[in-house]
């Protein structure tokens, strides 16, 4: 009797979600999938033999990726994480100053919007200055890991920016902007730059 013996790897789906796509360059459903090497007999799989590791399977294209690629943000997260984060960072700079100035408040409410959360208003803002300090770096920490080095500048200035509203930037003010940029993932010398070239501009 002639028995083919050979090998062969076989994939089984141990979890399913929403992923940024790096083929399909969007938003696409995929598999997480755990692939094991087999022994066959006849091409059929008789003995199990190492596990091999996961992968994520894009449904649409079929591309198979390393999980890390599960990490990158989706386009979905990304348009609740910028305004989320926006609204922390204003809430932060706002109550280091005085929360009540007209202008940093028109300014945060200005921005904020700017930033996708069009139904923003004085009365938002004044919920989020009540929120604890924890909460609000997560939020901007969130914000921060979805944008690149220049979108966390612009996003840093635009902070600046709403200190800078109710007047020069006093102590207090600054360590809160700084505050932002270590959220963000952003060197201190990194933000002092971004800090100085906003205040020049706006001089």
């Amino acid at each position: 009797m002639l028995l083919v013996f050979g090998f062969s790897v076989t994939y089984r789906t141990v979890g399913e979600g929403t992923f940024h796509c790096p083929r399909c360059g969007g938003d696409r459903t995929y598999r997480r999938r755990a692939a094991r090497r087999w022994v066959t007999a006849f091409f059929v799989p008789v003995v199990p033999l190492r596990a091999i590791g996961e992968c994520a399977e894009c449904r649409t294209c079929k591309g198979r990726f390393a999980t890390s690629a599960l990490r990158t943000p989706t386009a979905r997260l990304m348009a609740a994480a910028l305004p989320a984060g926006m609204r922390a960072a204003a809430a932060l700079v706002l109550a280091a100053g005085d929360p009540g100035d007209p202008a940093a408040r028109e300014r945060a409410i200005q921005v904020v919007r700017g930033y996708g959360d069009t139904a923003y208003d004085g009365a938002a803002l004044d919920g989020d200055l009540v929120l604890r300090a924890g909460f609000l770096a997560e939020e901007v920490t969130r914000a921060g890991d979805a944008l690149t080095v220049e979108a966390r500048e612009w996003f840093l200035a635009q902070t600046v920016r709403i200190a800078l509203a109710s007047g020069p930037l006093d102590e207090a003010r600054r360590r809160a902007v700084h505050r932002v940029a270590q959220w963000l993932g952003m060197s201190r010398a990194h933000a002092l730059g971004v800090i100085l070239t906003t205040e020049g501009a706006a001089h």
